[in-house]
């Protein structure tokens, strides 16, 4: 790999403001016993109030093996987003059957006869097989199936005064966690389109507060499996509320290659104006979380060592079927896909952020690899998470990822700048480790040494942070990058930076190129350009690992060594932390095992940083 180094610097702790903005923590995603396949996999108890005790530190009870917990370092902000098909429906017919169904007979003796099949197997363990035969089939065509609206079982009747009995109280939960400045309860909920096993969730979150959320009820799938008709109920309700939404694609790994298509859903060709539509609501997109990472597939990046990370070649549908890694299911590959279709309608659809969330169904924010407690509430102990989902070569408890984090880049901790700062992509995502990123890119950087704030102001003055445009090249120079990556105080050191550039050319062709662009311990690239890797401390026998190796900050100012002036590209930041066990060896070693068979031991966590789109002038 070719790469050029300009300037390594030591730079400015993290924690210090640049532009007067500060580095918030949090999760946008996060199920409570509120949603249906939450409680069907043993979260019986645990609401929104015990969302945000834990995020913000406070010890809590554990739903299913009851046992006290407490978050390592807590959050800055909190999205409860619970499903709203079904909201609170399967929790309200297992404690309470009929009772409060204002309907007829039948109505009423379905609720009751599923809320006694609901006790039976939850109580017996098997919750789960129930939440399975309310999924596609693997065999459906996912556009056929967006077209023959399915939702769930004919035994449940509509049960729409829980779900906004609920959904009130949710509201209304996160206006009492609320405390602007501290820490902020954003609300939200989540589409759950999944036509034919095909993943086209979205999480919905708001700047606006209980009183302005009692006035509409969520979007769900059984109003429409089309994500265009989402963003249509988006521009509704905000045009009735005066409030801000947006809508974040998450699991894009397991989309069947739909998330990041080239035509609509319904088969329609993608236009300039449903693009803009799609980019104005979608500004960014979640690319880590416990079902796995969606950067990209060595499938797609063969010459990206570093690909295939935290896989989950796992379908949500009845059956199993091969997992074909797709161009419009992995990010990297949507933002060049994004590059062509701009080319073509004038507008970029994929024109995304980068952030992480855990989507935890357990109520808890947990994505400490030493502190996971699984995805479900089921798989919390190490002894469950060698059981499969339903079918043989479905997935287990250590097939889940312990990530990811939604790092923000906020004038102020509220709602309001929060939102603000998604909507212009200054954010980025972890795997779990909060690993601090800085960025600017631009044409005129300065070396940024002395740790002051006026020194970031003045390369904030200079360039555009992650998520911003470079519109016009100055002649003679290719774009710089300044970057400052830190490690988790509580962490592990850095083995390396990386910038990843992604371009199309005159043909229309596009092409990515991976740079190592700063590294600890003074290795250096062989012959052809290829950094040694940075070793590994990990003892596989005890799970200890030692901070020996790596670096705790790692800087540098880069400038692109093949710019073309002519040619739209994007550059993000990938920072890669030293090896560390992974939480699937730590539970082997409890059960006195050697290894979690068929599992990685280590792995080595890594940030995400929004891109940077560089344009040809006029």
């Amino acid at each position: 790999m070719r790469q050029r180094l300009l300037a390594t610097v030591l730079l400015l702790p993290i924690a210090v403001c640049a532009q007067e903005k500060t580095l918030l923590w949090g999760d946008t995603h996060l199920h409570t016993t509120y949603s249906s396949d939450a409680f069907a996999n043993n979260n019986l108890l645990a609401d929104p109030d015990t969302a945000y005790r834990y995020a913000q530190g406070l010890p809590v009870v554990h739903p299913y093996h009851g046992a006290r917990l407490q978050i390592e370092t807590p959050l800055d902000f909190l999205v409860v987003s619970d499903h709203a098909e079904y909201m609170g429906v399967i929790r309200h017919l297992y404690y309470h059957g009929s009772e409060g169904l204002n309907s007829g007979l039948v109505d009423r003796m379905k609720a009751s006869f599923v809320g006694w099949l609901l006790k039976r197997r939850v109580d017996a363990g098997r919750g789960r097989e129930l939440f399975v035969t309310v999924l596609p089939k693997s065999t459906d065509n996912p556009r056929e199936a967006a077209a023959t609206l399915r939702v769930g079982s004919t035994m449940i009747p509509p049960m729409l005064a829980v779900e906004a009995d609920t959904w009130k109280q949710i509201a209304e939960t996160a206006d009492r966690y609320n405390d602007p400045g501290h820490f902020s309860a954003l609300i939200g909920f989540e589409w759950s389109s999944i036509p034919g096993g095909a993943n086209l969730h979205r999480v919905v979150v708001t700047d606006g507060d209980a009183k302005s959320a009692r006035t509409y009820q969520p979007f769900g799938l059984d109003d429409s499996q089309y994500p265009e008709d989402l963003w249509q109920w988006l521009a509704t309700t905000a045009n009735e509320t005066g409030d801000d939404f947006i809508a974040i694609p998450h699991n894009s790994n397991i989309s069947k290659g739909y998330m990041f298509d080239e035509t609509m859903l319904r088969g329609e060709p993608l236009t300039e104006e449903m693009a803009s539509v799609r980019q104005y609501w979608e500004p960014v997109a979640e690319i880590t979380q416990i079902k796995g990472d969606s950067e990209t597939h060595s499938a797609l990046s063969p010459e990206d060592p570093f690909a295939d990370f935290e896989n989950y070649p796992h379908y949500i549908q009845q059956g199993v079927s091969e997992y074909v890694p797709a161009v419009g299911d992995y990010l990297r590959p949507a933002l060049l896909r994004g590059l062509q279709l701009e080319s073509a309608l004038g507008v970029n659809p994929y024109q995304l952020g980068f952030i992480g969330s855990t989507d935890s169904h357990t109520s808890l924010s947990s994505a400490e690899e030493n502190n996971f407690h699984g995805k479900l509430a089921t798989d919390s102990i190490p002894a469950n998470k060698t059981n499969r989902w339903a079918e043989e070569e479905g997935p287990n408890g250590w097939a889940m990822s312990a990530s990811g984090l939604a790092a923000v880049w906020a004038e102020s901790n509220t709602r309001e700048s929060i939102l603000e700062a998604m909507r212009r992509r200054e954010v980025y995502a972890t795997t779990g480790p909060r690993i601090g990123v800085r960025l600017y890119a631009g044409f005129n950087l300065p070396v940024v040494g002395a740790d002051s704030a006026e020194d970031w102001q003045a390369a904030a003055a200079a360039g555009v942070p992650m998520g911003g445009e470079l519109t016009a090249a100055v002649q003679g120079q290719a774009p710089q990058i300044i970057v400052q990556a830190s490690r988790d105080p509580v962490g592990a050191n850095l083995d390396r930076v990386q910038v990843i550039k992604g371009w199309i050319d005159a043909a229309g062709q596009t092409h990515e190129q991976v740079y190592d662009v700063a590294w600890s311990d003074e290795r250096q690239p062989d012959s052809a350009g290829v950094l040694p890797d940075v070793g590994n401390t990990v003892d596989l026998t005890t799970g200890k690992w030692e901070n020996t190796i790596g670096s705790p900050r790692l800087a540098t100012l880069w400038q692109d060594p093949d710019f073309d002036p002519a040619q739209t590209a994007f550059y993000y930041v990938r920072v890669l932390q030293i090896p560390t066990p992974r939480h699937s060896l730590l539970d082997a070693l409890a059960l006195k095992l050697t290894e979690a068979e068929g599992i990685p031991s280590t792995l080595q966590e890594r940030a995400y940083t929004s891109p940077v789109w560089y344009r040809p002038g006029a």
